[in-house]
């Protein structure tokens, strides 16, 4: 893996930088993704695989030692905070990965943060879109449990894109999201969420960020399991076994 990928790794093992201050939503942007799962062609090695021939916004694949090609396994992708890279996903969930026995796709937003938080969806939803699909090219994805992750502003990415492409993943995970961004090309499907967030979040504050989208989405009818720590803006590790727990159930 590139050295940028490893630099400034959050003690927790959380996802880099900060999320923006920013609380609000709208819609701008396409973000449909095409890729699917289906039959994988070829054979693959456990451990970090880089999904492309080499620029540093590819996207990477890990694959744990228990992987075998007959048997779908579940899979997450990752998306990193503001500042970050794939490195803080890859951290934070490489080791419930290699334990419990599901693929991780991680991708490195194409600015310091993901298009839809800083502005309108489209490059980074085809970085993502590439990287999937190569993904699924490899490995033998349970359909059932494809989950989309993210901490700070990767979460808040996670439900504007997860909500959007709910015909694709059926669960999201969103720690201390700040806001939900909608795309203009609406919603499909009805994945089910996980959002948990700090009390003493002072990156992005509960009662402006997930005190206010968790009753939105019951409202509308979603399935949301939402937790609140004691602490700041971070993933605690119980919460991170909490949500593992659940995305895999």
């Amino acid at each position: 893996m590139l050295r940028r990928e490893f630099c400034g790794l959050v003690a927790a093992g959380a996802g880099l930088g900060l999320g923006c201050r920013r609380v609000h939503s709208g819609s701008s942007g396409q973000a449909p993704l095409s890729a699917r799962p289906g039959d994988p062609r070829g054979s693959i090695t456990a451990g970090t695989i880089r999904l492309g021939s080499g620029d540093p916004h590819d996207g990477y694949l890990y694959v744990p030692a228990g992987y075998r090609p007959q048997t779908p396994m579940p899979l997450v992708l990752a998306l990193h905070g503001a500042s970050g890279n794939v490195s803080g996903p890859l951290a934070l969930l490489g080791p419930y990965a290699e334990a419990q026995g599901f693929l991780i796709v991680a991708v490195n937003s194409s600015d310091y943060s993901w298009d839809g938080v800083i502005g309108s969806y489209g490059p980074d939803v085809a970085r993502i879109d590439t990287a999937l699909r190569r993904a699924f090219e490899r490995c033998r994805v349970d359909a059932a449990r494809l989950v989309i992750e993210g901490f700070s502003d990767g979460a808040s990415y996670a439900l504007g894109l997860g909500l959007a492409n709910g015909d694709l993943f059926t669960r999201i995970v969103a720690f201390s999201p700040g806001f939900l961004h909608e795309s203009a090309t609406g919603r499909r499907g009805r994945p089910e969420l996980f959002i948990s967030h700090g009390r003493q979040d002072t990156v992005l504050p509960i009662e402006a960020a997930s005190r206010q989208i968790v009753p939105r989405l019951q409202t509308e009818g979603y399935a949301v399991s939402y937790v609140e720590f004691e602490g700041g803006h971070g993933v605690p590790p119980e919460i991170a076994r909490r949500a593992v727990s659940w995305l895999l159930r």
